[in-house]
């Protein structure tokens, strides 16, 4: 092993294939990237500030007492050191992201030109109500949208994402026992619910238990029923379900819930497959929130903001969070704590200290407004059709646990069934990163082993379908005839395939000088 010139980066002229390797670590035009301790210096800076003298006592003995430790770099330094980093990620607008139950779709241009007018980008929350008038009809424009897409009455706007919107539909829940003297202590939720339905479940103080899935993917409903009583708060499911299979028992579901006293939440995540066909609330459902960073196509991960609004039913829209817009006379007004009067008594309480996500509400009516109720009727098809697209495509050559179970909706599911021996699910997925794609969701659900699920939404077109599929069938005959050279996947990253047990309980979060011996190895 060798050092390069500039002394912080080794290099080998082979990797362990025998492929020859550049002295920079570059391939081509993906440029290494070192961190940014290795490319600035603490002994410089990009910018020159005044020497800073302290006012003794004005942070109460917390001045610091020697150097940050930062490196310093020069602008055009620094802005390329996070370009570099970027080429190196994969986002929407580069191809498929086929991320099973996490619809991420294409986020149309035309929502961020809407969201960036002046009107709706630079307000603040605590501007005077009659200043903001147009931005209250917007959040009660989507308002108005989710309950009629829905079949709902009432809907809290607040919730800033999905597991916010599932804690926001349990306290409303909870509320609602309690003012009829009932306090139950359980929670069922199905084997085939989002991993987040048990987890918030507990966090609002409930005691959870499973309930089986049948053969066909679906909640078995007689194993529902025996398990009903007095002590159950409510039922948590998620439909269409994380099997891609639309609940079709949904309505017996409710009725039984109903009958034992209990109320049902319903997981929206998947609504995208649904929207503009299904309506919700003619199911029996009480609550449901719904992702707009899925089904509306407001910006889906990377840190950012969320919303997750949730729709109620009338037996649980007395109890729905405060603050909320309403439209009294001719202007809207912002319903709180101290304007709630007798009319909004019965509300748990509050959840976020505004109104919710103003840039995620725009986003979204831009997108509603854009597709009308006949173009949402055609988004669901489309999903569906895409899912099923890749689910026939691939059922010969991967396992497919349900697709005997009829058409599934928004995504695909395979398994790892009939891998050769010591290859599984990681390996298929680190194979596509090296054919230009990002893996889809692996190993969830829970119920299949070695699960691989594919949501490609409605925003791909067939030949972009295609390829994915062409990939996918290269690497599941490769897997099936047992090709041991998938383990060293992906080859052709930046990055070879990392000890991801490691990185989860080791995690290196701080930078430290290499010692001397290391960097002369």
């Amino acid at each position: 092993m060798t050092v390069n010139p500039s002394g912080w980066r080794p290099s080998t002229p082979a990797n362990e294939q025998g492929e020859a390797q550049t002295v920079t670590g570059n391939r081509a035009l993906m440029l290494e990237e070192p961190l940014l301790f290795e490319i600035g210096s603490t002994e410089q800076t990009g910018v020159d500030f005044p020497e800073f003298k302290s006012n003794a006592g004005r942070l109460g003995g917390l001045d610091r007492n020697r150097e940050i430790g930062l490196a310093g770099l020069s602008e055009p330094e620094a802005v390329r050191h996070y370009t570099r980093l970027s080429r190196q990620n994969y986002a929407i607008d580069l191809g498929l992201f086929p991320l099973g139950s996490c619809t991420m779709k294409h986020n149309p241009r035309l929502n961020e030109k809407i969201a960036r007018m002046p009107g709706f980008a630079d307000i603040h929350p605590l501007q005077p109500t009659d200043t903001v008038q147009g931005a209250f009809e917007v959040i009660d424009l989507v308002g108005r949208w989710l309950t009629t897409l829905t079949g709902m009455p009432a809907v809290a706007m607040s919730p800033k994402a999905g597991a916010h919107g599932e804690l926001c539909g349990l306290l409303c829940i909870r509320a609602a026992l309690e003012a009829r003297g009932d306090k139950r202590e359980v929670v069922l939720v199905p084997e085939s619910a989002h991993g987040t339905n048990p987890a918030t479940a507990a966090f609002a103080g409930y005691r959870v238990e499973n309930i089986p899935a049948n053969k066909a993917g679906r909640v078995d409903l007689e194993a529902l029923k025996a398990r009903l009583g007095p002590d159950v708060a409510a039922v948590m499911i998620t439909n269409p379900n994380t099997c891609g299979l639309f609940e079709p028992d949904m309505k017996a579901i409710s009725d039984a819930v109903h009958a034992a006293g209990a109320l049902v939440y319903c997981d929206g995540a998947n609504f995208n497959a649904i929207v503009g066909k299904v309506r919700p609330g003619d199911l029996g459902v009480d609550a449901m929130h719904i992702n707009l960073h899925k089904t509306f196509s407001t910006p889906h991960g990377g840190g950012g903001p969320g919303a997750g609004p949730v729709v109620l039913s009338a037996a649980l829209a007395p109890f729905a969070p405060l603050p909320f817009v309403e439209k009294q006379g001719d202007r809207f007004v912002l319903v709180e704590e101290e304007t709630a009067g007798e009319h909004h008594s019965k509300s748990f309480g509050r959840m976020v200290a505004f109104h919710g996500q103003m840039g995620m509400f725009t986003r979204a009516a831009s997108y509603m407004l854009s597709h009308g109720s006949d173009g949402l009727r055609r988004v669901a098809e489309d999903a569906v059709l895409n899912a099923n697209y890749i689910l026939r495509s691939l059922e010969d050559v991967l396992e497919a646990p349900f697709g005997a179970s009829g058409p599934c909706m928004h995504e695909a599911l395979f398994s790892d069934r009939g891998f050769g021996e010591g290859l599984s699910t990681i390996d298929v997925a680190k194979a596509l990163i090296d054919e230009g794609f990002h893996p889809m969701t692996m190993y969830f659900p829970l119920v299949v082993h070695g699960a691989m699920l594919v949501e490609p939404t409605e925003t791909e077109s067939k030949a972009s379908l295609d390829q994915f599929i062409f990939a996918l069938r290269s690497i599941a005959g490769r897997a099936k005839s047992g090709d041991q050279a998938l383990k060293a996947a992906p080859v052709h990253a930046p990055r070879r395939r990392l000890d991801e047990t490691l990185a989860a309980r080791k995690p290196v979060l701080v930078y430290k000088d290499p010692e001397p011996a290391q960097a002369a190895e």
